[in-house]
């Protein structure tokens, strides 16, 4: 072997002793990374839309890169772990549903401490760099005045004021109050009392059950109505008021448009929901995420208390509107709705459940 064949092969050696060195010891990628931090997996949403529609955009827009993906299960604490360990490997941007929007705040400041973005993604957290999420504001103020007007359609026996139950989603949500806010602001004026009002914890559709049942016996026969700030939720609700007996069930609203509320929407225990085109958001937030990676600077259309946000627009759901906003919309096909228990409530609508 001459000099000059001795030194390319030590340059070699040694570039192949870095590269070992990035993969094994700092657990630096070898490709551009990308984390995705979900929180739980009791909505359904999260992994059979979010998450498969955030990955195939990064695969299309950056067939280089990787996505680390990892599920918290509704546990502040493993999401600061699998946080600490995707920026151990080198996640150049994380992508973050919180479980705890205060306990995220430590995920927050370890990712910028290494330079690292982060996008809040659904739920707001202090000091992130991008928020993309729906006017959540808005959904709840939706789902208020859909309240108002069943309410002002439903035939009374009585004089008194119709009474409603609110059942937010999770105290550690800033959504939540949003939410809330929302719904009070729709409920000002109206002669509408609320009954009592519950943050649901982990936005549990079992502990939304539980709640309800005990206000339908602190306030038999004066519940005429149900805020619900979910889906899941309000089907706790509703099998609540299904078990108390109550039949048909008290109008009740909810948001996410998912599968299981649009059957209840269909057979008619459900009143409405809020759609959230939830493929639309998970493919926005990945699309920003490939662009802050790049080191673009994205437009924004809305400054959340300071953070550059994008929010879209929700559309709510009715009974009438299932078949041109879910069908038409290839959210879920009439086969997908139209189950052998909804088959009749489908004839009703003019949905099939038989496959095109």
């Amino acid at each position: 072997m001459n000099a000059r064949g001795g030194w390319l092969v030590a340059v070699l050696a040694v570039l192949a002793l870095t590269v070992g060195c990035a993969v094994a010891g700092t657990g630096s990628p070898t490709r551009p990374t990308i984390g995705l931090l979900l929180p739980e997996n009791k909505t359904a949403r999260y992994e059979a839309t979010d998450r498969p529609a955030f990955t195939q955009v990064v695969e299309r827009r950056c067939p280089g890169c990787q996505v680390l993906y990892a599920n918290a299960n509704q546990d502040a604490a493993i999401q600061l772990e699998q946080a600490e360990s995707m920026l151990s490997r080198g996640a150049q941007v994380l992508v973050l549903d919180a479980v705890d929007a205060v306990a995220a705040a430590s995920i927050v400041e370890e990712a910028r401490r290494l330079d690292v973005p982060v996008i809040a993604y659904d739920r707001f957290v202090d000091g992130a760099s991008y928020y993309v999420s729906f006017d959540n504001e808005t959904i709840g103020y939706l789902g208020g005045r859909a309240l108002v007007e069943a309410l002002a359609d439903l035939p009374r026996s009585d004089s008194r004021r119709p009474g409603i139950l609110l059942v937010n989603g999770s105290p550690t949500d800033p959504n939540s109050a949003a939410l809330a806010k929302g719904v009070h602001r729709a409920l000002t004026g109206e002669p509408i009392d609320i009954l009592a009002e519950y943050y649901t914890p982990d936005w549990s559709p079992d502990k939304a059950t539980d709640w309800v049942e005990g206000q339908l016996t602190q306030y038999a026969g004066r519940v005429d109505g149900v805020f619900g700030a979910s889906d899941g939720v309000a089907g706790g609700a509703i099998a609540a008021m299904r078990a108390a007996g109550l039949d048909p069930v008290p109008p009740t609203t909810g948001q996410d448009g998912e599968l299981a509320a649009v059957q209840r929407i269909v057979a008619g225990d459900q009143y409405m929901t809020v759609y959230k085109a939830t493929q639309v958001e998970a493919r926005t937030v990945a699309e920003l995420a490939v662009r802050v990676m790049r080191g673009e600077q994205p437009a924004v259309t809305a400054r959340i208390q300071g953070v550059p946000s994008m929010l879209l627009a929700p559309r709510t759901v009715f009974a009438a509107d299932v078949q041109r906003v879910i069908v038409d919309g290839l959210v879920y096909t009439e086969e997908e709705i139209c189950r052998p228990a909804y088959e009749r409530a489908c004839a009703r609508l003019g949905l099939s459940g038989a496959p095109s």
